[in-house]
C-alpha cells in the first residue's frame, strides 16, 4: 500500500524502549509499526510503506548497520533514523556516511526525537512527490504521447527516437502551433539529460538589450541595475536542455555570441573577465526557413550550421488530417473530464468540418476549437452548432472553390464571387469585409471598381 504522510516504522530489540517510543509518537497523531530486529523489519517494509524507519544501532539478529545498508539498497525512499546507547562521533560518522538521515543517542529527548522525526517525514514526502512529479513529466512528454498515426507523424517519432540521447545540437522547424516546444520536451525527457534542467527560451519575447544578461548572466556594476552577480539562462540550464524558440529573431550581435558559446562550451557573464565552462545541449527552433534568413544576411551562415547538425521538420496539421479524428478525441475527453462534462463524442457533420478545415493555427487552433466546443456543447456531444463560425463557413468557401473548378471559372471570376459573398455576409460593411479578406480597403475599394467595370 502507499505510504501515509506520518508513517514510521520502530525497531529495537528491547519491548520496554520500543513500547515507550511506540506511545510517545502516537500520542503524537503518528502511526507507528514495531519491529525486533533487521529481518523483521524487511518483512514489514515488504508489506507497506514507511516513510522513516527509527532503528536501535545494537540488535540481536541483523543490527542497525545491516539494516540500514539493506535500507538503502532496497528502500531508498524511507529515511532511516539511527539510536544506540554508544553515541560515539565515530559511530555518528560512519551512520551517516551509510545513508542515515540522522543519529540520536540514547536515553533519547522527547523534543529531540520528535523534531528529528518532523524534520525527517517532511524530506521523505519531499523527495516522494518530486519522483512522483518526474514520472508524470516523463509520461506527458514522452514522445510516443505527441499524438498522431500518419507516416510524417512517424517518421518525427522515429527521428526523436534516434536523437534523444545524442550530443548533438538540433533544429526543430515547423509553423506556428506545430508543437516544437513539446517535441523539445521529448527529446530532453527521453534522454540522459533528464534529470537537469530544461530551460525554454522565446529570444522574440525578450527584449534585445536584456537577452544577452537573460543567456549569459552578468556581474554587480556591469550596467546600472545590475546591482548583484546574476547566473544566466545557460547556467541554470547546466548538464540540461537549453530550448532556443524563435532562434530567427535573436540579434545578430548575439548570434555571434552564441556562435562562441557552441564552439567553446563556455559563457563569459556581462562585465565578466572570466569564462564559465557549460555543459548544456542545445535545441533550437524557428517557423521561417532559416536558410532563406541565412541568404536574406539576416541569420548568421555559420551559427545555422552549428544549430542544424540535425533538423526535425513538423508537419501542418493539413499535410497529416488523418491525425484529426485522433486529436480531436483525445483533447474532446482531457477536456471534458476537466469541465466534468459527459461529453461521449463528436457528431460525424462536426468532425466533417474539422477534416474539411486547413488549420492555419495547427494543433494549437484544433486544442483552442475543442476547447471552445465543449465549453459550448449542450448535449452528450459535440455538435456543427458548437463549433466557431469561421469553421462552419469554410465548408461554404470550399464548396465555391469546388464549384469554381467544375465551371472552369478563371481566378478573376472566383476571386469576384467570393469578394460579392463576403460583402452580403457583412450586409456591405467595407472595412467588416477587408477584415476577413486579409486586404486593406483601398485595395477592396480597387477591386469593386474593376468589378463594375467589368460588369458594364
Amino acid at each position: 500500500m502507499a505510504a501515509h504522510t506520518n508513517s514510521i516504522l520502530i525497531v529495537d530489540d528491547e519491548q520496554e524502549m520500543r513500547d515507550l517510543l511506540k506511545d510517545t509518537l502516537e500520542d503524537h497523531g503518528y502511526q507507528v509499526a514495531v519491529a525486533r530486529e533487521g529481518g523483521e523489519a524487511l518483512e514489514h517494509l515488504g508489506r507497506d510503506e514507511y516513510l522513516v524507519v527509527l532503528t536501535d544501532l545494537r540488535m540481536k539478529g541483523m543490527d542497525g548497520s545491516d539494516l540500514l545498508h539493506e535500507l538503502v539498497q532496497r528502500h531508498p525512499a524511507c529515511n532511516t533514523i539511527m539510536m544506540t546507547a554508544f553515541g560515539s562521533v565515530e559511530s555518528a560518522v560512519n551512520a551517516m556516511k551509510q545513508g542515515a538521515f540522522d543519529y540520536l543517542t540514547k536515553p533519547i529527548k522527547t523534543d529531540e526525537l520528535l523534531v528529528t522525526i518532523d524534520k525527517a517525514l517532511k524530506e521523505a514526502s519531499l523527495r516522494r512527490e518530486v519522483a512522483h512529479l518526474r514520472k508524470q513529466v516523463n509520461r506527458e512528454y514522452s514522445f510516443d504521447q505527441i499524438l498522431g498515426k500518419s507516416k510524417p507523424m512517424r517518421e518525427v517519432f522515429d527521428l526523436i527516437r534516434r536523437v534523444a540521447d545524442s550530443q548533438a545540437n538540433i533544429l526543430i522547424t515547423g509553423e506556428s502551433g506545430t508543437g516544437k516546444e513539446l517535441v523539445a520536451k521529448a527529446i530532453h525527457f527521453n534522454s540522459r539529460r533528464k534529470d537537469a534542467p530544461f530551460i525554454p527560451v522565446n529570444c522574440a519575447a525578450i527584449p534585445e538589450q536584456l537577452l544577452e544578461s537573460e543567456l549569459f548572466g552578468h556581474v554587480k556594476g556591469a550596467f546600472t541595475d545590475a546591482r548583484s552577480d546574476k547566473r544566466g539562462l545557460f547556467e541554470e540550464a547546466q548538464k540540461g536542455t537549453l530550448f532556443l524558440d524563435e532562434i530567427s529573431e535573436m540579434p545578430m550581435l548575439l548570434q555571434a555570441k552564441l556562435l562562441r558559446v557552441v564552439q567553446e562550451r563556455e559563457i563569459r557573464r556581462v562585465g565578466a573577465t572570466q569564462s564559465i565552462p557549460v555543459n548544456v545541449r542545445i535545441i533550437a527552433a524557428t517557423n521561417l526557413l532559416l536558410a532563406e534568413e541565412v541568404h536574406a544576411k539576416r541569420f548568421r551562415e555559420d551559427l545555422y550550421y552549428r544549430l542544424n547538425v540535425i533538423e526535425i521538420r513538423l508537419p501542418p496539421l493539413r499535410e497529416r488530417k488523418e491525425d484529426i479524428p485522433l486529436l480531436c478525441e483525445t483533447l474532446l475527453h482531457r477536456m471534458a473530464r476537466g469541465r466534468d462534462k459527459p461529453l461521449t463524442g463528436i457528431a460525424e457533420s462536426a468532425l466533417g468540418l474539422l477534416m474539411d478545415y486547413n488549420w492555419p493555427g495547427n494543433v494549437r487552433e484544433l486544442e483552442n476549437v475543442i476547447e471552445r466546443a465543449v465549453t459550448l456543447a449542450s448535449g452528450d456531444s459535440v455538435t456543427v452548432e458548437a463549433l466557431p463560425p469561421i469553421i462552419r463557413e469554410a465548408n461554404g468557401a470550399r464548396r465555391l472553390i469546388e464549384d469554381g473548378v467544375e465551371r472552369s471559372l478563371s481566378m478573376e471570376e472566383v476571386e469576384r464571387v467570393y469578394i460579392k459573398r463576403i460583402l452580403e455576409k457583412t450586409r456591405g460593411n467595407k472595412f467588416q469585409a477587408a477584415q476577413i479578406l486579409g486586404i486593406d480597403r483601398k485595395t477592396l475599394y480597387r477591386k469593386l471598381e474593376e468589378m463594375e467595370r467589368s460588369a458594364s
